[in-house]
């Protein structure tokens, strides 16, 4: 496979280059692309340095390329996917720019991988973090009995706003222990030490852009436009592991018994929920490992037909890079005619 990852120097991009390693993506040509300021830098990949280039209009610059991995933002994807795209690549975009648009599909691969298939300009859509990590529990009991209604409360990291993100939390840690003011320019307000229930922008329904996404997101992925679905997102002081407390309710009653084999069999779930022990998922055990993490798996006592569990997943990986992948791979895995 030929490959190009647009947006390399971001935390995503860097990402991308880890797990094509660790996933042993086969890569004949590796191509890096970036703005005018990361060109020239280079990055070592499976023992050689590649030089990243800048960004242009050049649809030569993607002849021969299989799949294009796009972290670089909405309006960078905007602009440049027909560039990308002109001759045959397949462009697999981690920001918000087509994910709602009826010709670009929204893929989870342990959820909707065939859709993958359905791209008529070339362009699949990753996921928002948090729409991803859920909809990968949400998906084996949906298959049992549908889904009608998903309440969760999510506990972002630092890493959802990016690398100088990350960053500036540790920084205001520092600062703070040295008696200073902290400086505070990734959030709305002062991280460390604290819990903001705020990311993105607010909308007219007093929604954030992020809780509407995994409203809208949810739905499409799931194929499921009556499934109901409200939001709210959280920022902690966390690097970079997302956790999510997630009610369900179901058309007809899920025992817990079946609910645990279902989670147990689920690709790219695994359960950690022995109460008894103090066994839980938790943003420090997950940072960097490729799964999504169940537990505290309940009986909604306010709902017959209700459950509770708590997910957590790297949001880097099974919330970016390692979702696209994936996608990929599971395109290389059914080839199409």
């Amino acid at each position: 496979m030929n490959v190009a990852i647009v947006g390399v120097s971001g935390a995503v991009g860097q990402e991308f280059l880890r797990v094509l390693d660790e996933q042993n993506f086969p890569v004949d040509e590796l191509r890096l692309f970036g703005s005018a300021r990361s060109a020239g830098r280079t990055y070592s990949f499976r023992g050689k340095d590649y030089t990243v280039r800048e960004l242009t209009e050049n649809a030569e610059d993607f002849r021969g390329i299989d799949f294009a991995f796009v972290s670089a933002g909405a309006g960078v994807s905007r602009r440049y996917a027909d560039t990308i795209t002109a001759h045959g690549a397949v462009m697999i975009d981690n920001s918000s720019a087509f994910r709602m648009d009826a010709d670009v599909p929204l893929v989870v691969p342990e959820v909707n991988g065939e859709d993958a298939f359905d791209a008529p300009r070339g362009i699949i859509a990753n996921p928002n973090c948090t729409t991803a990590i859920m909809v990968v529990a949400l998906k084996p009991i949906n298959d049992i009995s549908p889904i009608k209604r998903v309440h969760v409360a999510s506990y972002q990291s630092a890493s959802g706003a990016g690398a100088a993100a990350m960053d500036e939390l540790v920084e205001q840690y520092a600062a703070l222990s040295r008696g200073e003011e902290p400086k505070v320019e990734k959030f709305a307000y002062q991280l460390a030490y604290n819990v903001i229930p705020h990311i993105d922008v607010f909308t007219d329904n007093d929604y954030t852009k992020e809780e509407m996404k995994m409203y809208h997101e949810t739905k499409k992925i799931m194929h499921a436009p009556d499934m109901e679905v409200s939001a709210t997102c959280v920022r902690v002081p966390v690097m970079r592991a997302h956790s999510e407390a997630v009610w369900i309710e179901t058309e007809e009653p899920v025992s817990l018994e079946v609910a645990r084999k279902a989670f147990a069999q689920a690709e790219g779930l695994v359960v950690i929920d022995n109460p008894a022990e103090k066994r839980y998922p938790m943003p420090l055990d997950a940072a960097g490992t490729d799964p999504v993490f169940i537990g505290r798996i309940r009986e909604d006592i306010s709902n017959p037909r209700g459950m509770t569990f708590w997910l957590v997943g790297d949001q880097i990986k099974k919330g970016a890079a390692l979702n696209a992948v994936q996608i990929a791979q599971y395109m290389l895995a059914h080839p199409r005619g």
